[in-house]
């Protein structure tokens, strides 16, 4: 299965094959691009105009090294799915928050429920339930999510110490991430975090008056002068290990690059934006009709990061990394996050998700870490959900990069876990094109200055 797409980098254009089976990339002429988008039937009218003259030995060469090229589509026949080992867990410390984010799909950080705080009795419990449904798997992994985990610090040491006691009596390692909105992150916390957590993401959504006018106090108070200073000593003090400042764009900013580019002249280097997933009907949902402006800043945001990147202002955008060489195996790709099948999410009074978006909706109830019964019918459920059983999915050449989207998004906005959401498929083709680009222009980069 060819893609073609093209990448303008200060007006030279370049022209890209994308074999999604293979995982291949080709760098192409104009007429191959043309060959590939008749062939997908995604030719314009200047490009229709253009293919009509290619003469009939210029298809023929064209058409014969492709096929040269083309791979066999996987034999998925052989590929299991789910085999009721779990490898993650994500721990809802509180359903209680300090913010209170006007695009919040968890109302608030309640997940509109009483504000509870999970006891360290239901930590350990789910550490214990962990390990017994993880089978032969060595490595496991802990997030800690909220609400604002850090309003329960004290019960995630206790977990954390309990893990590690559990680690060598099963010989497992358990890697933690914590998900915070940095506002109670002082320097003790920050050298605790470093100490403990294999990855620490902090959300902040850019320039102070986007990230002010939605993520505000519990009071309606503006933040964002604490969590930076709060978050650039973290940064400090973490030095190269893992952290993300992550971020959300609305309709109210969707010139979002500027956003990254201004946490990248804060000092960030690893940085994520990702856009809202809301309703049509939300006053911050990102609207249809503004999708091409959507796609377009992408571009913008592209430029940005090879201008940067070359220029000494290095950093990482997360949804441009991209390793052709060592990308995860095949069952990953196809059900990616893994999401009621290999991982799930706890409540803090112990109740078990598909994850953590689920949480609180009981048709979707899997369990209780205090009770052996795991609901293997709905478990296998959502193993049977991969790309393979998305038709939508099929024929699209990221799939193997995309591993079907999330499965919360598809109940949500279409009512059936096997049906993409429509607006993220578009946001992932193009940022997945972009990567690839970007990739390609980098190594040109390097091998032109060795």
């Amino acid at each position: 299965m060819f893609h073609s797409f093209k990448y303008v980098r200060k007006g030279k254009p370049y022209y890209f094959l994308w074999e999604a089976e293979s995982g291949s990339l080709y760098l192409a002429d104009y007429c191959a691009f043309l060959y590939v988008k008749r062939q997908n039937d995604e030719l314009t009218a200047d490009e229709e105009r253009d293919y009509a003259d290619l003469t009939e030995a210029q298809l023929s060469e064209i058409n014969n090294e492709l096929r040269s090229l083309d791979s066999q589509p996987y034999d998925y026949s052989d590929t299991v799915f789910g085999n009721g080992e779990l490898k993650a867990m994500c721990l809802h410390i509180c359903h209680d928050c300090n913010l209170c984010c006007s695009y919040c799909f968890a109302g608030a950080g309640t997940y509109n429920t009483e504000r509870d705080y999970m006891s360290a009795k239901v930590g350990r419990q789910a550490i214990d339930f962990l390990i017994a449904h993880s089978g032969k798997r060595h490595n496991l992994e802990i997030d800690f999510f909220g609400g604002e985990p850090l309003l329960n610090l004290g019960v995630v040491k206790e977990i954390v110490a309990y893990a590690r006691q559990k680690e060598r009596q099963y010989d497992k390692k358990i890697s933690f991430t914590m998900t915070t909105n940095g506002l109670l992150l002082d320097r003790g916390t920050s050298l605790w975090l470093d100490a403990e957590m294999e990855n620490v993401i902090i959300s902040i959504d850019g320039r102070p008056e986007v990230h002010n006018a939605l993520r505000k106090t519990r009071g309606g108070g503006e933040c964002y002068d604490v969590i930076l200073r709060n978050a650039l000593e973290f940064k400090k003090i973490r030095g190269n290990r893992k952290y993300y400042i992550r971020g959300t764009f609305t309709v109210n900013n969707l010139d979002f690059a500027e956003d990254v580019a201004y946490l990248r002249d804060q000092g960030f280097e690893q940085l994520s934006l990702e856009p809202v997933v809301l309703p049509q009907s939300s006053p911050y949902a990102i609207p249809d009709d503004a999708m091409d402006r959507v796609l377009a800043e992408y571009d913008r945001l592209a430029e940005l990061y090879l201008d940067s990147r070359s220029d000494g202002k290095w950093f990482n955008f997360f949804h441009f990394m991209i390793d052709l060489h060592n990308s995860p195996c095949i069952k990953k790709r196809l059900t990616g996050c893994g999401a009621g099948n290999e991982y799930v999410a706890v409540t803090p009074t112990g109740e078990i998700y598909p994850c953590h978006q689920f949480a609180g909706k009981r048709e979707w109830l899997m369990g209780s870490v205090f009770e052996a019964d795991f609901n293997r019918e709905l478990q296998a459920k959502f193993a049977d959900c991969n790309v393979t059983s998305k038709p939508q999915c099929l024929e699209c050449w990221a799939k193997y990069y995309c591993s079907g989207g999330c499965v919360a998004n598809a109940v949500n906005f279409n009512g059936d876990m096997n049906k993409p959401f429509s607006q993220a498929c578009e946001f992932m083709r193009k940022r997945l094109e972009l990567s690839l680009a970007l990739q390609y222009l980098e190594k040109q980069k390097k091998e032109e200055n060795t």
